[in-house]
C-alpha cells in the first residue's frame, strides 16, 4: 500500500488524472433554469497517455477542462492531478498541469519570449531552471522571440499558447483545440512536437472536433455527452463497437446496374457507384469478404480491383451519440 500524502504524491502515480462524481451545476440566470453541465464524471487516465476527450458542442467538455484548470468551481467530487488533491492541495494540482486554451489569448505588448519568462515567473520557476528559449526555438519560434506577439501568425500565436503551458515543466498537457484554424503543415507539426512531448513522459489529454487527428494521435478516448461519459476505452476496443465493413468491388467494365443476385441480399447493404463499381457494406460477424467475392464472381462480373475500408472512429462517434439521444 502506497504511503504517499497528498503533499508529497508518488512521484510517478499510476493515473495523471483521476475524477470521481464530479458535478457542476449552474445557478439560474435571467430567468432561465440552472444548468447541470456535469452529471458525475468518473475518468481515470492513465500516466503517459495521449487521451483524447471528445464530444459535440455543450457536451460539458469546455466546464470539465476549466475545472482542472481551477477556472471554474466545481459543484461536488474530487479532482487529482499527477497525485494532487485539487481541494487538499491547489497549488500543487495547478502547477502539475498545463492547459493551452481553444481561444487565442495573448498580450499583444509583450515579445514571445517576454510571455514565456512571465508564465514560468508565474509559477514559481527561479531563472537558471527556465527553458524559455529552447521551448521557442522547439516550437518553430525561434527566431519570432523578440517581436511584439501582436505581428505574429494564427499558427505562430497558437505554439506559444503551447509553449506557454509548458513553461513550468507540468507533467500533464491539455490541448484544447490545438489545431483550430491552423493550415495542414503546422497542424503536422504541432502533432509531432505532441508526440516527442508524449515520448518524454508528458501525459496529453486532448479535445478535438476532427476525429481524424483523434483516431491517429490517441491511445485511450471517452465520449462525453449531455454531462455524462458515455464511453471510456481503449482506442482499438472503441473501433472495434462497430463490426461493418466496407468493400469496394471495381469491375473490368463499369456496371449500369446491380446484379439482381446482390440486390436480393438483405444481410447485407449493395450499392452501385457513379464509377459503376459495387460497395458492399456488411457485419464481419455474419458474413465473409471470400463469400462477397464468390457472390460477385457468380454474377458474371470480372474483378479489377477491391478496395476495403474498416470502420472509423467517425462513424463509432456518431453511432454512440445517436444511441444515446435515443
Amino acid at each position: 500500500m502506497s504511503t504517499a500524502t497528498p503533499e508529497t504524491p508518488e512521484p510517478s502515480p499510476r493515473y495523471a488524472l483521476e475524477i470521481r462524481g464530479l458535478r457542476k451545476t449552474y445557478a439560474p440566470r435571467g430567468g432561465e433554469a440552472g444548468k447541470e453541465a456535469l452529471k458525475g464524471v468518473d475518468l481515470s487516465i492513465p500516466r503517459g497517455s495521449i487521451y483524447g476527450l471528445l464530444g459535440p458542442n455543450g457536451a460539458g467538455k469546455s466546464t470539465l477542462i476549466n475545472i482542472l484548470a481551477g477556472l471554474v468551481n466545481k459543484t461536488a467530487g474530487t479532482v487529482r492531478i499527477w497525485g494532487f488533491d485539487q481541494d487538499a492541495n491547489p497549488r500543487m494540482s495547478r502547477a502539475s498541469i498545463g492547459v493551452v486554451p481553444q481561444e487565442l489569448h495573448l498580450d499583444p505588448f509583450f515579445t514571445p519570449r517576454e510571455a514565456m519568462e512571465i508564465q514560468a515567473g508565474l509559477y514559481g520557476v527561479p531563472p537558471a531552471g527556465r527553458r524559455t528559449e529552447a521551448l521557442l526555438r522547439a516550437l518553430g519560434l525561434g527566431d519570432k522571440m523578440h517581436v511584439g506577439a501582436r505581428s505574429l501568425s494564427g499558427g505562430m500565436k497558437r505554439r506559444l499558447l503551447i509553449g506557454k503551458a509548458l513553461a513550468h515543466s507540468p507533467p500533464v498537457l491539455i490541448l484544447d483545440e490545438p489545431t483550430a484554424g491552423v493550415d495542414i503543415d503546422l497542424r503536422r507539426q504541432l502533432w509531432d512536437y505532441v508526440r516527442e512531448l508524449n515520448e518524454g513522459g508528458v501525459t496529453v489529454i486532448l479535445t478535438t472536433h476532427y476525429l481524424e487527428e483523434a483516431e491517429e494521435m490517441c491511445d485511450r478516448i471517452a465520449i462525453i455527452n449531455h454531462g455524462e461519459v458515455i464511453a471510456d476505452e481503449p482506442k482499438s476496443a472503441l473501433m472495434g463497437r462497430l463490426d461493418s465493413k466496407t468493400v469496394t468491388i471495381i469491375p473490368a467494365t463499369p456496371l449500369d446496374r446491380l446484379p439482381q443476385t446482390l440486390a436480393d441480399r438483405s444481410d447485407v447493404s449493395t450499392i452501385l457507384t457513379p464509377a459503376g463499381a459495387v460497395a458492399i457494406t456488411y457485419s464481419r460477424n455474419h458474413a465473409s469478404l471470400g463469400a462477397l467475392l464468390d457472390l460477385v464472381i457468380s454474377a458474371g462480373i470480372e474483378i479489377r480491383d477491391v478496395t476495403t475500408a474498416e470502420p472509423s472512429l467517425e462513424g463509432v462517434f456518431l453511432d454512440l451519440i445517436h444511441r444515446d439521444e435515443a
